[in-house]
């Protein structure tokens, strides 16, 4: 009976103890990130970090990394892996979040990988929730990355619609526009 007081003693203190060591250290803070651990990183809130440059008065170039609006689905207190920043394609000084680099056939290509597709999910939920703001489901887009690009990247500049091309015996005259009638008072 006495022993089993003590475990359970010992795991109260545990467990209290690892609070407040937690509470202490606190987790990851975007604005106390340098620029090497900056881009692709999520604070201990689940907002992203994104590394800002700006221009000193001396003209001195400088670096700040700042706590984005954007939310992480599932990560916090995340900073990347140098293995997940090579195996994707991406740079550790990457400015901003910015879906322009999913028009990079190239940079697609890594990110499609089975290295960082299936290993990096920090930075898949990330260029998946991009992809989807710009009307493009990323499973589709590394799907088509596998075999034509040219179309998938047609259907991102374009926000995910792409005009039908002509088709011969089109009848272009088969549907009218009725006036629109404003509704009655009755």
């Amino acid at each position: 009976m006495a022993s089993n007081f003590g475990l359970k003693s010992l795991a109260i203190l545990a467990m209290t103890l690892a609070i407040c060591v937690q509470g202490s250290l606190g987790g990851i803070t975007c604005e106390n990130l340098n620029k090497d651990t900056c881009a692709f990183a999520v604070s201990s809130s689940g907002k992203r970090c994104v590394l800002e440059k700006y221009v000193k008065r001396s003209g001195e170039e400088a670096y700040v990394c700042r706590t984005s609006e954007i939310e992480a689905d599932k990560v916090t207190d995340w900073v990347e892996s140098d293995h997940c920043i090579e195996a994707c394609g991406l740079d550790r000084k990457s400015l901003g979040i910015s879906s322009d680099s999913l028009l990079d056939s190239g940079f697609t290509r890594k990110l499609c990988s089975t290295q960082c597709y299936n290993g990096c999910l920090n930075i898949i939920d990330l260029y998946f929730n991009l992809a989807a703001g710009e009307g493009v489901f990323l499973p589709k887009l590394c799907e088509a990355q596998r075999g034509d690009a040219r179309r998938e990247m047609a259907e991102i500049r374009s926000s995910g619609l792409v005009a039908p091309g002509p088709v011969s015996g089109v009848n272009h005259f088969k549907y009218t526009v009725a006036p629109a009638v404003a509704p009655s008072s009755a």
